[in-house]
């Protein structure tokens, strides 16, 4: 998730992206997104295994900000808000 382009960033794990996604813009998420305005998905990744996802978030979150702007222009170069496109 997103507040912006190049703005600040979210880094989460859900077995329900379409839900979890709407809460955040919705601003019922307590927390770190709500306080700064990460309402826009922008990039995801689908798994089987949950241990996989996670794994992967913990790589995320341990990567630099550089590695985790390319992994968003690589998969939406236009910061499009990809929460339409999961229905």
């Amino acid at each position: 998730m997103a507040s912006h382009r190049n703005g600040t960033l979210y880094t989460g794990v859900t077995s329900n992206l379409s839900q979890r996604a709407w809460r955040h813009r919705e601003g019922l998420m307590p927390g770190f997104t709500k306080r700064y305005g990460c309402k826009a998905l922008v990039w995801y990744e689908y798994f089987d295994l949950m241990e996989d996802a996670i794994a992967l978030e913990k790589q995320i979150k341990a990567g630099s900000r550089r590695d985790k702007l390319t992994l968003i222009e690589t998969f939406n170069p236009q910061w499009r808000d990809l929460y339409d496109s999961l229905a």
